[in-house]
């Protein structure tokens, strides 16, 4: 039997446990470790709470759990609870699928002013992870500002946009809904250091900012290069610059809340007295393709920012890590012998959900490749031993359907769930205590 753990339960994790169970069938038992009491990493706290169709994915993941040879193990903090280097001794592969969870630093003056957020942080708080329920953002302000110019910088526009009725089908959590419902937000500002052609911005995303209720995009029409250039791009591409075309182009409105595209732009510094009140912005142009400073530079009114520049791995004792790529050291997945890395823990924060599904079995290819024959680790045995010596109450996925039922059944109208938000409510509901 080949005994293989793997840490994180996110797309990474089951897809790679997918391709595990395609491999070897009943060959080999998988156990799926997790920090938190609750499974699917991303689909649960990344993922937009108004994109339910995205988290439809989760359904697949379900059905990997239900094999008799895969366990879920929650509430398990790797490096405090049991080590990488206990983790290798009883399985015969580790593979690290810990995602990217902490946001990038924007590395200038002033970040670390009041209301000023990453956007792991920010989307963490209104998809009720129990890191960041307590992040308590202030929407009394008129002005909000989002750095990046990637699909998490819209979807923080979006929910920042939308009026509560807006919100239907939606599992945001109670505390942001009814925070919103408050706001006194009335623009949002998306700076991007480089032009429309170098955006990480997918048409669906782009087009929802078209319809929504009082909101209105806004593209300055100098900021778009010529548009025959736009044959040189993708499909997928085109398709996007052509929703910037049409902001550009949109005749003026009288939605009340404006969300402006503010393309070659560079944030320099934060301005403010405790809390932020503006961005110092640094026009830039492109020169082969990077954003270089033109010298210009103005300000931007922000009683709110966040930034959504990118994500980094945690480090964990005894791994090879990259501090400049902030993801694990590693050759195509292969940090050490018998330990591996998948997902954006090993290629970076890029990609979609799907993407991770061809490297999960990238992945179990190589643990092939190396292990062609099993061992004699004890695998899931040993783990449960160690955690009996250490009192470590680890959740399991029969748990999870309670938390999950329970959230179910407390959920407003119109809502598939009320999440939980700390762990001691998650494992109540599991009735662990």
């Amino acid at each position: 039997m080949l005994h293989l753990a793997i840490i994180g339960s996110g797309p990474a994790g089951y897809y790679t446990a997918e391709a595990a169970l395609k491999r070897w069938g009943e060959e080999v038992h998988v156990d799926i470790f997790d920090l938190q009491p609750v499974p699917f990493g991303l689909i649960r706290s990344g993922v937009a709470p108004d994109h339910q169709s995205i988290k439809g994915v989760a359904k697949r993941y379900d059905a990997v759990a239900q094999a008799p040879n895969v366990r879920f193990i929650g509430k398990v903090a790797v490096g405090r609870d049991v080590s990488i280097a206990e983790l290798q001794e009883l399985y015969d592969a580790v593979v690290l699928a810990t995602g990217a969870p902490s946001d990038r630093a924007l590395g200038i003056p002033g970040e670390d002013l009041g209301n000023v957020f990453g956007s792991a942080a920010f989307v963490g708080w209104y998809n009720g992870h129990p890191h960041f329920a307590d992040l308590a953002p202030d929407f009394a302000g008129a002005h909000a500002v989002v750095i990046g110019n990637g699909n998490v910088a819209l979807d923080i526009a979006r929910i920042l946009a939308k009026v509560p009725q807006e919100f239907e089908g939606a599992d945001i959590v109670a505390h942001a809904l009814d925070a919103l419902k408050g706001s006194g937000i009335a623009s949002v500002t998306i700076l991007g250091r480089r032009g429309p052609h170098q955006i990480a911005m997918t048409p669906k995303e782009l087009g929802e900012l078209g319809s929504l209720e009082r909101a209105r995009p806004r593209v300055d029409p100098a900021d778009l290069p010529p548009e025959v250039e736009d044959a040189a791009l993708d499909p997928g591409m085109r398709k996007s610059i052509q929703h910037l075309r049409a902001f550009a182009a949109d005749t003026p409105s009288d939605k009340p809340f404006t969300i402006d595209f503010d393309f070659f732009a560079a944030p320099r510094a934060l301005i403010g007295d405790g809390s932020v009140r503006k961005v110092e912005v640094e026009r830039t142009a492109l020169v082969e393709g990077r954003a270089v400073g033109t010298g210009e530079t103005y300000q931007v009114p922000a009683d709110l920012v966040i930034a959504a520049i990118g994500y980094r791995t945690n480090p964990i004792e005894g791994v090879p890590y990259d501090t400049a790529a902030g993801r694990f050291a590693n050759e195509e997945g292969r940090i050490l012998p018998g330990l591996y890395c998948v997902g954006w823990a090993r290629r970076g924060p890029s990609g979609t959900i799907g993407t991770n599904r061809p490297d999960g079995f990238a992945i179990v290819d190589r643990i092939a490749e190396d292990f062609p024959a099993p061992g004699n680790k004890q695998g899931r045995v040993g783990f449960e031993a160690l955690a009996t010596a250490r009192g470590v109450d680890f959740v399991t996925f029969r748990d999870w359907r309670k938390i999950d039922e329970a959230e179910v059944a407390r959920a407003r109208d119109g809502a598939p769930r009320e999440k939980f938000v700390a762990f001691d409510q998650m494992l109540a509901a599991a009735g662990k205590h």
